[in-house]
């Protein structure tokens, strides 16, 4: 009923089109492949067939029970149903703006699998913002050549162009939320881990799912089967691309000064979960920016091998599913 839509990737810069070009240099490779990223995921609840049965039990009795089993039945089936009806109040459990507030023209350019794209549209989906999306083929991006600004996300909101994904999501809560906030305490805090986000947990992620080959395989083939490729790039990309990352990958835990990328994901899966201190979300009984920040940029590699691995060895699984059901589903609009 309801789906958590659920790194790496612009692989070889131009590899096609280099072969016009006749040139392609090592380091605007690695630029290209390291730009795009990877992810999505559905979870559902599925309620109505339950209370169906529900209710055809109820109705048997009815038909050929004793007036016990009949007041059982019935008692039983509202019983159950009212038990369903919380759980998925609880799933759909969004936080709409009102309406005049929400604006009417929403698009987002994006790679399906970017970490920073995931995270503005973990905001969008639990404010519940219709939105449309634009896949950018990561070689050319022609669909962006009309922005000066050459990255993703970038999101068109009646016209007017806002990038940089927090900076995006900024904009969006003063616009459509109007948070008058007297709490400079939680303010703060909502602040500092979103930074952490953006200066930490982000870079542990490339060098987790694509610590190895076949992890770099397993990413990129996500990649290739929801990006916007030709026949062509594809089979250039998926091995080409999970080959350069492979090695890039390596370069990066020496950047971010990771020995361990496996311990580093967990150290920060569990860094997270201190940092709620006993509470539901951040936010407290409901996700704050913090929470939807984590959970969006987590969603690239959840169900990779390095996600699994993360939630078998951590105490985050129950935050991110919680969050999972806290945000839903995509409030995308699909063509």
């Amino acid at each position: 009923m309801r789906r958590a839509s659920t790194l790496a990737s612009s692989v070889v810069s131009r590899v096609l089109l280099s072969a016009q070009d006749g040139v392609t240099t090592t380091a605007v490779l690695q630029h290209r492949i390291f730009q795009a990223a990877l992810y999505r995921t559905t979870s559902s609840v599925v309620a109505q067939s339950t209370s169906r049965r529900w209710y055809s039990t109820a109705l048997r009795s009815l038909s050929g029970g004793s007036a016990k089993t009949v007041s059982l039945s019935i008692a039983g089936a509202l019983f159950s149903l009212a038990a369903v009806t919380s759980v998925s109040e609880e799933v759909l459990a969004k936080e709409p703006p009102p309406p005049d507030l929400v604006p009417k023209d929403v698009v987002l350019y994006q790679y399906e699998a970017c970490p920073f794209c995931n995270k503005v549209k973990a905001f969008l989906d639990y404010y519940d913002i219709p939105y449309k999306i634009v896949e950018v083929n990561p070689l050319s991006k022609k669909e962006i050549k009309w922005s000066d600004y050459k990255k993703v996300p970038i999101l068109m909101v009646n016209d007017e162009q806002l990038v940089d994904s927090s900076d995006i999501i900024d904009k969006l809560s003063d616009k459509i939320l109007q948070k008058k906030s007297v709490d400079s305490a939680s303010d703060d805090e909502e602040r500092k881990w979103r930074q952490w986000v953006d200066n930490h947990l982000v870079h542990v992620l490339s060098p987790n799912i694509y610590r190895n080959t076949s992890e770099a395989l397993e990413s990129f083939d996500y990649i290739t089967s929801n990006g916007n490729f030709s026949y062509t790039e594809k089979l250039t990309v998926k091995y080409a691309g999970a080959a350069a990352m492979y090695f890039v990958s390596k370069k990066l835990k020496k950047k971010y000064n990771i020995t361990d990328e496996r311990a580093a994901l967990y150290e920060a899966a569990e860094t997270w979960v201190d940092g709620l201190n006993g509470r539901e979300f951040l936010g407290g009984s409901k996700p704050n920016l913090a929470d939807l920040a984590v959970f969006g940029v987590l969603r690239p590699i959840r169900y990779l091998k390095s996600g699994r691995d993360m939630v078998e060895n951590t105490r985050i699984g129950e935050w991110y599913t919680k969050m999972e059901n806290s945000v839903g589903e995509s409030s995308r609009i699909k063509a």
